[in-house]
């Protein structure tokens, strides 16, 4: 991926323009982390990019930003500016474009973002910052107090960074991302739900945790039961203890599935027709919300007789014919029987076992 990003590079300086990788690219790799998210800034237009590269169409080219399609790979190439207005804590309305990449850097968010690649691939420190990145501190570029109230998706994403390069925030940063914390009520609940999946994906995500508690902007993310969350590997078992699925952004899906995960919490999970109703991957997350083994309930899962009701041998119609009746709402009592009578291995998914079963009990 680098070596196809310099090439991009490359191509820019050969028609005549300065061009770097810029940001998190270069940051992780110093940090010895591989990442395919390679941005390049250039004193290129966002026009003149277009006349080079084939491009896809998106909004931001407003704001100096061209999407490129290179050896089938896409990179976001923006164009030096300088953002001279914003507008509601968050997005720049006004930019200004200039021909000096120093100067763009210092509209950055963090001073570890600023870091740069030449054509060459060397590492470029145009503001002298590297020094943040090898103390592993997270440092705004400038004044705290008015990088973060310029923008207040900067609070979540230096939350993000801490969590994710186990980097420690400095303390006026940290105070001003705390003053600022009620301007997360002005994003949308979109955006915050993206940057907390990344917080909550992280194998750290108990820094996340622990950050966003200290800094008290569980209120303002309006996730008050963040405390009592149980930081388990896997997202949507954070999201439902959280239980905020009435306010932020999930699927239909994903809403179901949380919903199962609350109520399995009250319930007995190593019963082997509660995971048979609900399936391995609901069971072990709800497990492991509970501390108990999911290697027990993957066993039990495991060693089910049946899948599903459509794997039992005897159907409906052989029920009625054994016991000489006319259909009725009985047999979808008998068949629900049945179907737990073999998942607790009392009977065994056998024709003869099950008919022996009904005449039995229902004769």
């Amino acid at each position: 991926m680098q070596s196809i990003a310099l090439e991009v590079i490359k191509i820019l300086e050969n028609h005549g323009y300065s061009a770097y990788i810029v940001g998190g690219y270069v940051r992780d790799y110093l940090l010895g982390i591989e990442t395919m998210d390679v941005d390049i800034c250039t004193n290129a237009k966002p026009k003149e990019i277009m006349d080079i590269f084939e491009t896809v169409p998106v909004s931001s080219i407003q704001y100096g930003s061209v999407s490129v399609i290179y050896k089938n790979h896409k990179f976001d190439i923006t164009t030096f500016r300088k953002e001279i207005k914003y507008e509601d804590n968050r997005k720049p309305v006004k930019i200004k474009y200039i021909d000096n990449v120093k100067k763009d850097l210092l509209r950055r968010d963090f001073t570890i973002n600023t870091l740069c690649m030449d054509k060459d691939g060397k590492v470029l420190d145009f503001l002298n910052v590297r020094d943040d990145l090898d103390k592993r501190i997270i440092k705004t570029v400038g004044n705290p107090r008015y990088r973060i109230k310029e923008d207040a998706l900067r609070i979540l994403r230096a939350i993000r960074f801490a969590t994710r390069l186990k980097l420690t925030i400095d303390d006026k940063t940290k105070h001003y991302l705390k003053k600022y914390g009620y301007l997360l009520k002005k994003l949308s609940y979109e955006r915050k739900k993206q940057e907390l999946n990344k917080i909550f994906s992280s194998s750290n995500r108990e820094i996340g945790k622990r950050l966003i508690l200290e800094l008290k902007l569980d209120k303002y993310l309006e996730i008050p039961n963040l405390s009592r969350t149980v930081m388990v590997n896997d997202i949507i078992g954070i999201w439902s203890q959280l239980d905020v699925d009435n306010i932020y952004p999930f699927s239909k899906i994903e809403k179901g599935q949380m919903e199962k995960i609350r109520s399995l919490l009250k319930e007995d999970v190593y019963d082997p027709y509660v995971i048979y109703q609900n399936g391995l991957y609901l069971c072990t997350v709800g497990a492991m919300i509970k501390g108990l083994d999911k290697t027990k309930i993957n066993a039990i899962y495991n060693g089910l007789a049946i899948e599903s009701k459509k794997d039992i041998v005897v159907k409906p119609n052989d029920i009625m014919k054994a016991l000489k009746r006319e259909p009725g709402t009985y047999l979808k009592d008998i068949m629900k029987d049945i179907e737990r009578e073999i998942v607790y291995g009392k009977i065994d998914n056998s024709f003869d076992d099950i008919m022996k079963y009904v005449l039995k009990n229902y004769k």
